[in-house]
């Protein structure tokens, strides 16, 4: 007698869905219900990702598990393909964590709060559709889908110029959209068959020039969440004007979405590619990293600050992706995890002390410290992740990130020294710009405006729960980095592997390729640009 086949990914993604479309029947217009409701459906979809990773998941598999297939639409070769590998099965956890946690921290929304919770739970599913597809076109729904919700909470629930920030956001991702279908369908109807199976669209043998196509627009498209130096602009618009759950699963989440696409369809898929553009992504790694610490060294707004941090800290998943070392990607991966969980921490407290003071701008706040001493206790432990303290998840993710490009082989030294070097810069500048936040807001002379000798509560309970549960992980995977990266260790070595075995073919296909002349020469190669044309031609 065969035991039924519980489809646990699929309701997993479903349940959040499912459960928003039941809102507006909900008999409440204060929110006091929904806000129930929508923390207890989060809860439990979170319950359930766990027991189902706990109890039917296998981490010395490196394959697809869980694996759901279902034919949706025939016509248009859709199907309702969904499975968890050692990449995409943490980000899937760290999604249900930030998730439920910035359900919680949306306690006080009186403004819509049906049509608020319906779209938190509906931008949950679609986020966890991203990280578990396997069918492009359904990659792509979901994709798209999650962009809707977004939007509607920046324009709604956003500061003073939250229609500005909103729209930019929905431009610059909508644009970025239409390079993943031109790109998927390029890929999808090349050679004989037509296929939107994300595993065999990565066992199609694909011509130079096409591949190098393919990989540029969705460098494009995924820079843009990522977001990579230029296309950058509107997160710290969008972080400036949300309010403090939606800067949560932006900085937590939404970033992550790119990084994770990043690895997903440019390393696995397209390979040959990735020999040509890993250096360029080790430079935007590292451009990122400056120029982000720069920027943000420059923010008065203190949700700016943090969101230009956050650039900076992506630098670094860039690097690793780039580094062909196993310890490298899985220190990206590594990176993406820590990031989420630092950077929900720092936008949650920013959100706190706005709600006190009413204002973000660091040269209108002093002496914080003194009147909320255990928000500023939580604020340091959180920069002090952030600016990678040994002990704290940050550092454990940036050094993983530093010894996969240093002992990479495929680089020249004095490129792998030029790129270390120049990140180091950007490490250096990390403390300067969060302790001198720290210290135009919690220290200093008190600012006669706040009225900060009225009674101003400090953190509360709930507050201290939700960055407890943050912290916790923060400094559990720094003191003991194995409980997250014994998830994916196996992944990361086959990606390495995977990535590394066409190395040989293409240096020998291509003698003046970028990775030949890296590997011979101390000097940088042609740009992808030029590698093309040459091809082409």
């Amino acid at each position: 007698m065969s035991l039924i086949q519980v489809p646990w990914l699929t309701a997993i993604i479903l349940l959040p869905l499912m459960a928003s479309l039941a809102i507006p029947l909900i008999p409440d217009k204060e929110g006091k219900t929904v806000r129930w409701y929508g923390l207890g459906v989060a809860l439990a979809d979170f319950a359930l990702m766990i027991y189902a990773f706990w109890h039917h998941y296998d981490f010395q598999n490196s394959g697809f598990q869980l694996v759901e297939k279902y034919s949706w639409v025939p016509q248009l070769g859709l199907n309702w393909s969904v499975a968890v590998d050692g990449l995409s099965m943490p980000l899937v956890l760290l999604t249900g964590l930030i998730n439920t946690l910035a359900i919680f921290a949306a306690w006080k929304v009186t403004n819509k709060p049906r049509l608020f919770y319906a779209l938190m739970l509906v931008m949950y599913s679609a986020q966890l559709g991203v990280f578990v597809a396997q069918d492009l076109l359904l990659f792509f729904l979901m994709w798209e889908i999650e962009l809707v919700p977004v939007y509607l909470l920046i324009s709604i629930w956003g500061g003073q110029n939250r229609r500005y920030a909103a729209t930019k956001f929905i431009l610059y991702t909508a644009a970025a959209s239409i390079f993943i279908l031109v790109a998927g369908f390029a890929m999808a109807f090349s050679g004989d068959t037509v296929t939107f199976d994300m595993a065999a669209l990565g066992m199609k043998d694909y011509s130079t020039a096409l591949e190098l196509l393919v990989y540029a627009g969705f460098l494009i498209a995924f820079g843009v969440k990522m977001p990579i130096f230029p296309l950058h602009t509107w997160l710290p618009d969008a972080h400036g004007e949300a309010s403090a759950p939606g800067s949560m699963i932006l900085a937590g989440v939404l970033l992550k979405m790119g990084g994770y696409a990043l690895i997903r369809f440019n390393i696995e898929m397209l390979p040959n590619a990735h020999v040509t553009f890993a250096p360029v992504l080790a430079i935007l790694g590292v451009v990122n990293i400056v120029y982000g610490a720069c920027c943000a060294f420059a923010q008065t707004n203190l949700k700016r600050r943090l969101a230009y941090s956050s650039i900076a800290h992506m630098g670094f998943v860039l690097i690793g992706i780039a580094s062909y070392t196993e310890i490298g990607i899985s220190g990206a991966v590594l990176q993406m995890v820590s990031h989420g969980l630092i950077a929900a921490s720092l936008f949650f407290l920013s959100g706190v002390t706005y709600e006190r003071t009413h204002t973000l701008m660091m040269d209108k706040m002093g002496g914080m410290g003194k009147v909320m001493p255990r928000t500023f206790a939580l604020f340091t432990v959180g920069s002090m992740a952030s600016l990678a303290l040994p002990g704290m998840s940050g550092f454990v993710g940036e050094l993983m990130v530093f010894l996969g490009i240093s002992s990479s082989d495929v680089y020249s030294s004095n490129f792998k020294v030029v790129v270390v070097l120049l990140s180091a810069v950007g490490v250096i500048l990390t403390p300067i710009y969060l302790l001198s936040m720290l210290r135009q807001v919690f220290y200093g002379k008190q600012n006669e405006e706040l009225q900060l000798d009225k009674f101003i509560p400090d953190v509360r309970p709930r507050e201290l729960f939700i960055t407890a549960c943050l912290l916790v992980p923060i400094i559990g995977i720094g003191l003991y980095p194995k409980l997250i990266t014994q998830t994916y260790d196996v992944k990361a070595v086959e990606l390495a592997a995977h990535a590394r075995q066409v190395l040989p073919v293409v240096a020998h296909q291509q003698p003046s390729s970028l990775y030949s002349r890296l590997l011979k020469a101390p000097t940088l190669a042609a740009s992808p640009v030029e590698s093309l044309v040459n091809i082409t031609e």
